[in-house]
C-alpha cells in the first residue's frame, strides 16, 4: 500500500462525506493505491453511522470505532496502529486542514524527507486563540525541551519508519506531535493554506488543552521537578543570608523584639511553596503508577472493512 490517510474523528457526522470526497479526489492525482482509515472517538452524534455508510460502498474507506472516548491524540494512535501505507497522512476530521494540499506535502516528502509538516502561518482563529496558542506554545516548548511551532499541529505525511518508532514509544499519555518532535528523522515544512471549520465548534476548550498540555508535560519531561530543585536552593541561600544578616543585626543591639509579622509571613509562604512541591512530585508517582498498570491507551470496539 502507498499511501494511508489517518483522520481522529469527533461529533462531524455532517462533516464526513465531503472529508472523504475531497481526499480522495486529492489522492487520486498521486496514487490509486491508498486507504482512508477514519477512526471514530466515540462521539455523542452519528458520525459513527456515517462512517457505516460510506464505507459500505467504498473499500478503501476503513472504519475504527474505540469503545469510549480516548481523546484525539490515542485516536490518532489507533488508526496508525492499523495503517498499511508506505507513506502516512495525519490529518484532523474537521476540515480547516485542507485535503488539497496533500499533493504538496508528498512531494516535498518525494525530494528526500521522512517527515513533512505542514505550517499554517495564516490560522483562520480568532485573535484571541492565536494568541493563547503562541503563548502556550512557547510554555510547553520550554517545559519539554523541545521546540514547537504553534503554526504545525497533526497535519503532515510521515514514511512508515517514523510511524514505526512513534508506536514504539510507550508512554500511557500520548501527544502525537511530541513524539513526532522526539523520534527526530529528517523533516520539513511546507507552508498550506488554514481553512475555517467546516461546521461546529472545536471540542478542545481551553480546560481540555490546559488538561492535556499538563498531563503531556508530566509524562514526557521532569523538569518542572528540577525548576522547583532550583527554587528550593534559590530559598536556601536567601535564607542562609538573611540569617546571616539577622544574627549581626541581633548582635549589633538592632533587634530588640523580633517581628511577628514577618515570622507568620515567611511561615505561610514556605508552607504553600512546600506543598506546591510534595503535590507535583505526588502527580508524578501517580503518573509513575499509571505507566506501571500497562493499560493500553486505547480499546477498539469495532471495525469496517477492516480485520483486527
Amino acid at each position: 500500500m502507498k499511501l494511508s490517510i489517518v483522520s481522529p474523528v469527533y461529533k462531524a457526522e455532517t462533516i464526513i462525506p465531503s472529508l472523504v470526497e475531497r481526499i480522495e479526489k486529492s489522492i487520486a492525482k498521486i496514487t490509486d493505491d491508498y486507504e482512508i482509515l477514519l477512526v471514530e472517538d466515540c462521539g455523542p452524534d452519528n458520525s459513527w453511522r456515517v462512517i457505516e455508510k460510506i464505507a459500505a460502498t467504498n473499500s478503501r474507506v476503513k472504519g475504527i470505532k474505540l469503545s469510549k472516548n480516548f481523546g484525539q491524540h490515542p485516536a490518532i494512535n489507533a488508526g496508525l496502529s492499523l495503517a498499511k501505507g508506505d507513506w502516512i497522512v495525519v490529518m484532523d476530521c474537521d476540515l480547516q486542514d485542507q485535503p488539497e494540499e496533500i499533493e504538496k506535502l508528498y512531494s516535498k516528502a518525494m525530494e528526500g524527507f521522512q517527515i513533512v509538516l505542514a505550517k499554517r502561518s495564516n490560522r483562520k482563529d480568532g485573535f484571541l486563540k492565536k494568541l493563547s496558542s503562541k503563548f502556550f506554545f512557547k510554555v510547553y516548548s520550554y517545559l519539554t525541551d523541545t521546540k514547537f511551532d504553534n503554526s504545525i499541529a497533526n497535519f503532515g505525511i510521515y514514511d512508515k519508519k517514523v510511524i514505526t518508532e512513534v508506536l514504539e514509544m510507550n508512554d500511557y499519555i500520548k501527544s502525537f506531535p511530541l513524539f513526532v518532535n522526539w523520534v527526530g528523522f529528517n523533516s520539513a515544512t511546507v507552508e498550506v493554506e488554514h481553512a475555517e471549520r467546516a461546521s461546529g465548534k472545536s471540542s478542545y476548550s481551553y480546560s481540555k488543552l490546559l488538561s492535556l498540555a499538563f498531563n503531556t508535560i508530566i509524562s514526557f519531561s521532569n523538569k518542572p521537578l528540577k525548576l522547583f530543585v532550583k527554587f528550593g536552593m534559590a530559598m536556601s541561600l536567601i535564607s542562609f543570608l538573611v540569617g546571616i544578616v539577622t544574627i549581626f543585626r541581633y548582635f549589633s543591639g538592632e533587634i530588640s523584639v523580633l517581628g511577628y509579622s514577618s515570622l507568620m509571613v515567611s511561615i505561610w509562604f514556605l508552607s504553600g511553596v512546600i506543598i506546591t512541591i510534595i503535590g507535583i512530585v505526588g502527580i508524578y508517582i501517580g503518573k509513575i503508577f499509571d505507566q506501571t498498570k500497562g493499560r493500553k491507551p486505547f480499546v477498539i470496539q469495532k471495525t469496517v472493512n477492516y480485520e483486527v
